[in-house]
């Protein structure tokens, strides 16, 4: 085969440090923007991205010439100093260590994207902690509780 063809859809989630509230809705509506542009400048298609004041949501296609880790690292990094910079009350801003990363088939994009998109109101029943929990358990991964939040 002359060319290399790949579908790699990932839901990625990760938390503020400490699961502090810093991303508040006006930081939101720059930041979510922001993450994308630094998905598209690294060849990564974002899908779409959202969440609440503590973490953020992620759907990424990514390309085959980068690692899910080495996107995560680019797209986190970028925009914690892009906070940084721009929000001189958020100089204590920091996303946690980790990050969790789920495939996504073609037919669950849509439902994903709504997902994201929902998340103020998902919120409102649900905490991240809850919600990663069931993350994990649905795609069977294995977890320590006593080190999944840090």
């Amino acid at each position: 085969m002359g060319h290399t063809y790949i579908s790699n859809l990932q839901h990625i989630v990760f938390s503020t440090k400490n699961r502090r509230r810093y991303v508040t809705a006006n930081v939101q509506e720059k930041l979510w923007p922001y993450m994308g542009g630094i998905a598209r400048d690294n060849k990564i298609k974002a899908i779409a991205i959202g969440g609440v004041e503590d973490h953020a949501h992620l759907l990424l296609s990514m390309p085959a010439t980068i690692s899910l880790s080495r996107a995560v690292q680019l797209i986190k990094g970028g925009s914690s100093r892009w906070i940084h910079e721009t929000i001189p009350s958020l100089r204590d801003f920091a996303w946690q260590e980790g990050y969790s990363a789920f495939s996504v088939g073609i037919s669950a994009v849509d439902d994903t994207i709504a997902y994201i998109q929902r998340q103020a109101e998902h919120h409102r029943k649900k905490s991240f902690e809850e919600e990663l929990v069931q993350f994990l358990t649905r795609h069977g991964i294995e977890y320590d509780a006593r080190y999944v939040f840090g």
